[in-house]
């Protein structure tokens, strides 16, 4: 049964009966009986087509919310993806929209909000980390029927900078193994010519080495969250098993030789035996290793997707994938695998050949080459 009363400001109050039978009003009034009554048939439609949101649920401040869902999310998460997760929310969501009903956010409350972390000078990468978090969060709160729809959405955001990766020569990363300091010259080398993350070369282990087989198990990763460290699966938790060159292998059954014993002992750590720290040892080895080259501007990162390009010109992008491990191959050439220089140089000249009826039936030429 729908209610309809007139109040003495002459506009009409129009109340229903949800379906757990609780009598519940508008939640404005209305200037006529009739604004009233197609109100009340909507919300009646509402209900009988199971679209009905208790208007309570979008009481519920943002708040309260965000603390319950990063609770919920949490067991799943990895570490350092929970203590940014939570970071981001108490530094930039909880202070501007913390204490504003879940219900009362709109599109533009979003925009505002992203402009107004623009206009304090924060980073695109961050903007849109958090931007990417209060979508998760409001997109739970759909799923939970606290509210009809997000919030977060049509919302512009800041462009990421493009940035490309300084893909070295295999020679040139040959000079940086070189020219470190044992054995950071070895991780150098597992960085350059396995593919290795930082982290996961900082987590390797005795048990993970295999010197006769020439293999290499990446099956953890060495994270750093609010200055603590971490060990953990690999990024998007993909464990892989790689080949390594002989001489690689021979190196690395070497630096085991010199490892203190136990299975689990790391391969790389302080002069103290501690796990490694990314801007000490880069600061300590890494960047005097790319002086000594005769190098600039060379991170870690650029080891791993030179790698990437290399193996991907050679061998092909699933392989180049495999070797990264990443569970799609578009990531590889997105950010990782670039062309080589002169490769198109070689394809025209190839492409000539075919034009001429020189190549071979299965679309290869002499003219490219390794």
């Amino acid at each position: 049964m729908t209610h309809v009363k007139e109040l003495p400001s002459g506009r009409f109050q129009a109340r229903y009966p949800g379906p757990d039978g609780l009598l519940r009003p508008a939640e404005r009034t209305f200037a006529t009986k009739t604004d009233a009554d197609r109100w009340l048939m909507r919300k009646r439609i509402e209900i009988e087509e199971g679209k009905w949101i208790d208007p309570a649920e979008g009481q519920t401040t943002v708040r309260d919310w965000s603390a319950r869902w990063l609770a919920a999310v949490s067991p799943q998460l990895k570490h350092k993806t929970r203590a940014s997760y939570r970071s981001l929310i108490n530094s930039l969501i909880v202070p501007e929209l913390g204490d504003r009903e879940l219900s009362a956010l709109r599109p533009i409350t979003v925009a505002e909000w992203v402009g107004a972390m623009k206009t304090r000078g924060l980073s695109a990468s961050r903007i849109r980390q958090a931007y990417r978090v209060l979508s998760q969060i409001m997109r739970a709160a759909v799923d939970n029927e606290m509210i009809p729809q997000t919030p977060c959405r049509g919302v512009k955001l800041p462009r990421m900078p493009q940035t490309e990766p300084h893909i070295l020569t295999p020679l040139e990363a040959s000079r940086m193994v070189q020219n470190a300091a044992a054995p950071h010259d070895l991780l150098i080398a597992l960085l350059a010519y396995a593919g290795l993350r930082v982290g996961e070369a900082f987590a390797l282990r005795r048990v993970d080495i295999d010197v006769a087989g020439g293999f290499v198990l990446v099956d953890e990763n060495l994270a750093e969250a609010n200055g603590e460290l971490v060990f953990d699966t690999p990024k998007t938790h993909q464990k892989r098993l790689l080949r390594v060159g002989p001489s690689l292998a021979e190196r690395l059954g070497r630096h085991l030789e010199a490892l203190p014993a136990g299975e689990d002992v790391l391969l790389f750590t302080t002069p103290a035996g501690k796990p490694l720290r990314y801007n000490q040892w880069r600061k300590a080895y890494f960047d005097p290793a790319v002086s000594a080259a005769g190098l600039t501007d060379v991170t870690p990162h650029d080891l791993r997707a030179s790698h990437g390009t290399w193996v991907a010109d050679r061998y092909g992008v699933m392989t180049a994938a495999h070797r990264l491990g990443h569970s799609n191959a578009s990531v590889t050439t997105r950010h990782y695998a670039r062309p080589v220089a002169g490769r198109d140089d070689q394809v025209a000249e190839a492409a000539d050949l075919w034009l001429s009826g020189s190549g071979t039936d299965d679309g290869s030429a002499d003219a490219v080459s390794d």
